[in-house]
């Protein structure tokens, strides 16, 4: 999932930046718009303290966002200009007062950062063991199709770089086997872009070169991706904590998301819709460097593969 925004919450105290329509002082001091001062920007300390408060009422966890958290600030501080509002604290206010409004904040907390074999390691694990294992399982039931599940898919990356893998690596090996990817994120700007499948090269700096080749035309600056390697991607706008596409899957992948930014609580239930639609040996695979929760259950470790489980 890729962040955008200008503005934000890093400058130091006494910096100072001209703003459209106003000027706009970093460090606490006001900009003017609209006949009211708005904050224009906000210490960093001020971000955190609110983050920390609003997050878990959200069942985010602060830790997943430690690192990221600057570009969840950047939105709010375009938020607190908009809204003529002075500070987080006059958010906070805020959002005891507005309901509607903490729907507003979920948003401005999803991160995206996706590109095509993220974490290269992990599609080699999947090409050497983990999808040649569910392959082999399938035939053995008679099944002539491969189903597979990219949660928070962004712009479509990991989707494209699974069916890039089978066709380009496994395909041959298994004849009578389909794969099918579906995938699903909730922000509707990023499927429309994984829908156009046109990416600039550093999305693709991950991707073996002869892959590159093979699934991709060139356009000015930007490269499209061939129909072969669309058409079994299924695309749907979903988010993971109220909805679940129907199964069985023999692979679901949620990388870097609920692990990562759910809170405990939200991260079971999240595992426990996955293991609902994941058939019996099916793999789940999480964040290179994300863990299980404690309590976690219904799952083991694949024997050798970090990050990867199989469903009991």
């Amino acid at each position: 999932m890729v962040c955008h925004g200008n503005g934000g919450w890093q400058p130091a105290a006494g910096s100072r930046q001209r703003a459209a329509g106003g000027v706009g002082v970093w460090g606490g001091v006001v900009a003017q718009g609209r006949g009211c001062h708005v904050a224009g920007d906000m210490a960093a300390s001020a971000c955190v303290e609110f983050l920390k408060w609003a997050l878990p009422r959200l069942h985010l966890h602060w830790e997943g966002f430690r690192r990221v958290h600057h570009q969840v600030c950047k939105r709010i501080a375009r938020r607190l200009q908009e809204l003529h509002l002075p500070n987080p604290a006059a958010y906070r206010t805020y959002l005891e007062s507005h309901p509607d409004e903490w729907g507003v904040l979920d948003s401005f907390c999803r991160i995206s950062i996706s590109r095509f074999g993220r974490d290269r390691t992990v599609f080699d694990r999947l090409a050497a063991e983990v999808l040649p294992h569910l392959a082999s399982e399938a035939e053995a039931r008679g099944d002539t199709e491969l189903s597979c599940w990219s949660i928070g898919c962004a712009s479509g990356e990991e989707p494209y770089s699974l069916n890039m893998l089978w066709k380009l690596e496994l395909a041959e090996r298994f004849p009578a086997l389909r794969l099918h990817v579906v995938a699903t994120e909730i922000d509707e700007q990023l499927l429309d872009r994984a829908l156009t499948g046109q990416y600039r090269k550093s999305s693709l700096k991950e991707l073996p070169s002869h892959w590159i080749d093979v699934a991709f035309t060139r356009s000015g600056e930007w490269y499209v991706i061939r129909a072969a390697f669309r058409k079994p991607v299924e695309f749907h706008v979903q988010d993971i904590r109220t909805r679940t596409p129907d199964g069985p899957f023999d692979l679901v992948l949620c990388r870097n998301l609920a692990f990562t930014y759910f809170d405990p609580s939200a991260q079971l239930k999240t595992l426990e819709r996955v293991l609902a639609t994941l058939r019996a040996g099916g793999a789940l695979v999480i964040g290179f460097k994300e863990t299980l929760t404690d309590g976690a259950g219904g799952v083991e470790e694949w024997v050798g593969e970090a990050g990867v489980y199989r469903k009991c």
